[in-house]
């Protein structure tokens, strides 16, 4: 996510300079307007993009290394000295120079939220917007916590998605060579044996199928695999624009299993994000914003997007995500009995949880069922290949004798 350096005013007239985080230059005006400040100069800042590059660090060091900040904090240990132990560490080099630039920012007076700011590449809008709560707040330590939870359960949830897929993926690839070499090395030296019988007209349709397709891998099979690589790219790039995006990603939903997986996934998701901005004193309209950008699904956005605006109006956020089709029914009551309880950050969370676990069986299921109809697959080819191969084999041994 981009990052925009900002000058304000304060209600006092005061002018104030600084770095935020967001998904567009509109994005960093609502959240300063969030802040009673009066934007006068709001610019990306793209060399802070450029030198992002590098500074990853994954999601469970950040979520660990929130954690044992919280930990220092209850036992007493102040906030620059835990800063400065963190940045001291030698397990995750890149994290540890980030949280000493941290520091040096806490020890000449800046806000830790506003530091953090500076660090798009590091802390996300949720990170920073939760940290700005707590330290006006006063609960800093329980924020803190709470974004290592957070962190721990997206890594979690997106190593079950990833490694549930590993087997599937070797699979194909595995497949495709075996393929590759059957049609591309293997078949092509029986066509000298089958010459005679091809010229007479004899081959069977099989066979002259496998023989042709053998010749069309072994010709053209470099360009054809440059060009699915080419295709990719091109998808890729499309996949950027946003109408584009947004119509794939509609296809997807529409499809009949892997459809209801990725709408899982996209309410899984903001229901963990917004639980967890209510759950830290952020508002209800700037937590719903942040959700909106931090989902990475353009339908998500936009049924965020008409929540926010009849949530503005007073109206309640059950029934615009209702109409977005993204939310089972019962997703949708328990999110309507939350908001007339008066408890739906706990809900949202509760809904989350209970997403990922529906996530990570339906996963399970997928994979068990797509493990045998994959090598079920294979066995299927090889065997039709062998039947091309042996009956015009026994149609010669009958000539000969």
């Amino acid at each position: 996510m981009p990052s925009f350096r900002y000058t304000a005013l304060t209600a006092a007239g005061e002018r104030v300079a600084g770095v935020l985080a967001g998904g567009s230059e509109q994005a960093v005006l609502a959240e300063l307007e969030t802040r009673r400040l009066t934007p006068v100069a709001v610019a990306e800042q793209r060399e802070a993009r450029a030198a992002s590059f590098g500074r990853r660090v994954s999601a469970r060091q950040l979520a660990t290394a929130y954690t044992q900040l919280a930990d220092l904090l209850r036992a007493g240990v102040p906030l620059l000295r835990g800063l400065r132990l963190l940045g001291a560490r030698k397990s995750a080099p890149a994290l540890s120079k980030v949280f000493g630039e941290l520091a040096d920012a806490v020890a000449e007076g800046t806000e830790l939220a506003e530091a953090m700011g500076a660090h798009p590449e590091v802390f996300g809008t949720i990170h920073v917007a939760m940290v700005r709560a707590g330290e006006k707040g006063g609960f800093l330590e329980g924020v803190l916590a709470r974004l290592g939870q957070f962190l721990h359960g997206q890594a979690e949830l997106r190593s079950k998605v990833v490694g549930n897929m590993i087997y599937p993926a070797v699979l194909v690839v595995f497949g495709t060579l075996v393929m590759g070499l059957v049609f591309g090395y293997f078949i092509p030296m029986f066509r000298p044996i089958f010459a005679g019988l091809e010229a007479d007209g004899k081959l069977n349709i099989l066979t002259r199928s496998v023989l042709g397709l053998s010749v069309v891998i072994r010709q053209y099979g470099l360009l054809a695999l440059a060009g699915l690589v080419a295709a990719i790219i091109a998808a890729w790039r499309a996949s950027k624009v946003r109408a584009v995006r947004a119509q794939w990603e509609a296809v997807k939903v529409a499809m009949p299993v892997v459809g209801s997986l990725i709408r899982a996934l996209a309410a899984a998701r903001f229901c963990r994000i917004l639980g967890t901005l209510l759950g830290n004193s952020i508002p209800m309209l700037s937590a719903m914003q942040i959700a909106r950008q931090a989902t990475g699904n353009a339908l998500m956005e936009a049924a965020i997007e008409r929540a926010t605006e009849a949530v503005r109006q007073g109206q309640s956020l059950a029934p615009p995500l209702a109409e977005s089709g993204l939310f089972d029914d019962d997703i949708i009551e328990m999110i309507s009995v939350g908001e007339s309880a008066n408890n739906l950050a706990d809900v949202l969370v509760t809904i989350a949880e209970t997403l990922e676990q529906r996530i990570d069986r339906q996963l399970s299921v997928a994979v068990k069922l797509i493990e045998p109809l994959m090598l079920v697959a294979l066995a299927l080819v090889v065997g039709l290949v062998a039947i091309a191969l042996i009956v015009p084999m026994t149609q010669l041994s009958q000539q000969v004798k």
